[in-house]
């Protein structure tokens, strides 16, 4: 019994500096109104979006203010792609990805039950077998290793309560060559009619993401408010 508590006891601790590990990257201060007080590399998270905003997602103007079709070219996008949309929300650009990739899979991954649950009646009423619901969860997208072919995050990002793990666990379900698509209003133009902090700048993307070992490929200025950026694995 004593060794048995010794072992639970050692165990506890492990745990314990483990998460703080993970933690101590992520500094916790008062900050703006549309954030949670946490920060990562400099930069507060802002909340995320909830169900409550569908109707956002799916409004007319989105493809005028985004031209979400030159974002599909942009991703050259093949019938056999297998492609994990992170935070897919309603599904806005999962079912048209799924179209395109008919004999690829287009994983559709969110933490909210009501998005999933969405997207569920919509894959319901048409004819899309090639598209996966997952539930991921603040720090994974529990994805397969080595599983995809592309990865599309639309807005998103900025919103992750941990940043580093889930773009960690990305990172492992992405296929040697694979292509993530990361998808931010543009933080440089104040022009962009988009809240500070649901806006990121190239050189903070770059920085982020090279610390987990992606490098941006390029940078597609081609959409009207947000840039199109391509990492790969370093």
């Amino acid at each position: 019994m004593k060794n048995c508590t010794s072992l639970l006891s050692f165990l506890l601790v492990l745990s314990a500096i483990i998460s703080y590990g993970q933690e101590s990257q992520y500094e916790f201060k008062k900050g703006s109104y549309d954030g949670i007080g946490k920060w990562y590399m400099n930069r507060e998270v802002s909340h995320v979006m909830g169900y409550q905003g569908m109707s956002w997602l799916e409004r007319d103007e989105r493809e005028k203010e985004e031209n979400t079709a030159t974002l599909l070219e942009n991703m050259k996008i093949s019938k056999t792609d297998d492609i994990a949309d992170i935070g897919a929300g309603s599904g806005y650009h999962v079912f048209k990805m799924a179209g395109i990739a008919k004999d690829g899979t287009v994983y559709a991954v969110d933490i909210q039950d009501e998005m999933l649950a969405a997207m569920r009646d919509k894959k319901e009423r048409g004819r899309f077998p090639n598209i996966s619901l997952v539930k991921g969860s603040e720090k994974s997208a529990n994805l397969a290793p080595n599983s995809v072919d592309k990865v599309l995050i639309v807005d998103v990002y900025h919103e992750m309560n941990f940043p580093y793990e889930m773009m960690a666990s990305i990172k492992k379900a992405m296929r040697a060559d694979a292509k993530l698509y990361l998808i931010e209003y543009r933080g440089e133009d104040p022009n962009v009619p988009i809240k500070k902090l649901h806006k990121m700048t190239e050189a903070q993307a770059v920085k982020e993401l090279k610390a987990l070992g992606l490098e941006l490929e390029e940078n597609t200025d081609n959409l009207p408010w947000q840039h199109c950026m391509v990492f790969v694995k370093s």
